[in-house]
């Protein structure tokens, strides 16, 4: 069928799905520990969407157009048996890519089951390799050696290009960009620096944090020359620079310094089975409650075309009228990070 557009012509072809709201790190820009302690009460196993109800939706999602499916969190390796749902989405006639977003932590054990489930590729976070600002960071004790264990793991299991994503944050480690970028330069993992983004409502988001894509470039590029590399196709999220030397490329995410909304073909569906049209959604539109009082696939689909092309979603592009003048994300409500993925 034809792709199937929003009110901005933006079509649907990409699906970030959240199989778990649970994470074993507490970064303070997602789920700080101050909030999430280990009392906090998660959602119950029942309001999780099963991994069925999650393919059934997957094939609707894919007969509207949807071609790429990453699979999120939370931190998706925390929910069990989760090569199990890879098998059943990589069987889906008419998905062209499976990825998984994972902080790594536990990705060294279970990189080659993925593999054989039928993944494609992986994300792993790392917002730095120096042992001290990863623990801050990360919310843990734990080091970044587990990560980068994962990283190999994923590229000897073949799920490769290994793309390792970093949240830069003012005073936390802009200063260890050029680092990074030396220790993954030549690897053939491809290194993307995102812009702080005031995702949810708990991250104490301050414009004044933000390092933005410019600068971030120009300290990469004072060690390693860089040019630009063209996009590859459209809604491709990252824009890409690869070094002179031939030695790879590193990308850079700019929601909020060059906001790319109008290039925007993602849908995301949350652990509990609400649709949602952008990162910075106030609500979803619920598809489990349907889905277990009997809804047919008929009406399902129908359910989601309706909700993209209602679709006017353009916040980032939006975001200095939500911003005060010192620099702060004003009130409003918000689907926290954990719940939606990135």
């Amino acid at each position: 069928m034809p792709p199937l557009p929003d009110t901005r012509g933006r079509p649907l072809s990409d699906l970030r799905i959240s199989v778990t709201d649970r994470c074993n790190f507490r970064c303070p820009y997602c789920m700080p520990a101050a909030i999430y302690g280990e009392q906090y009460a998660f959602l119950p196993k029942p309001e999780l969407l099963t991994f069925e109800e999650i393919e059934r939706l997957a094939r609707l999602f894919i007969e509207l157009g949807v071609r790429k499916i990453r699979i999120t969190g939370g931190e998706p390796l925390l929910r069990a048996e989760l090569p199990k749902l890879i098998e059943g989405l990589a069987a889906i006639e008419g998905l062209e890519d499976l990825t998984l977003t994972t902080n790594g932590a536990l990705l060294a054990g279970r990189a080659q089951a993925l593999k054989d489930a039928g993944l494609r590729r992986v994300t792993v976070s790392l917002d730095s390799h120096d042992e001290a600002v990863f623990r801050r960071m990360s919310g843990r004790e734990i080091g970044p050696r587990r990560v980068l264990e994962g990283i190999e793991a994923a590229d000897k299991a073949g799920l490769r290009p290994v793309k390792v994503n970093c949240v830069v944050q003012r005073g936390a480690n802009e200063d260890d960009l050029v680092a990074l970028a030396r220790f993954f330069k030549g690897t053939g993992h491809v290194l993307r620096f995102i812009e702080f983004m005031d995702v949810g409502t708990l991250n104490d988001w301050n414009l004044a944090k933000v390092v933005t894509a410019s600068e971030i470039l120009e300290r990469i590029a004072a060690e390693f020359p860089l040019e630009p590399d063209p996009p590859r196709y459209r809604g491709e999220v990252a824009r890409r620079y690869r070094y002179r030397d031939g030695s790879g490329e590193i990308g850079v995410i700019t929601s909020v310094s060059a906001p790319f909304c109008g290039d925007c073909t993602r849908a995301r569906l949350t652990t509990d089975g609400k649709l949602v049209t952008c990162l910075f959604a106030a609500r979803g539109t619920d598809l489990r409650g349907p889905l277990r009082v009997g809804a047919s696939n008929d009406a399902l689909r129908a359910r989601i075309a309706a909700v993209w092309r209602a679709r006017t979603d353009r916040y980032s592009e939006e975001r200095s009228a939500h911003t005060d003048l010192s620099g702060r994300t004003l009130p409003r409500a918000r689907i926290e990070m954990y719940q939606i993925g990135g």
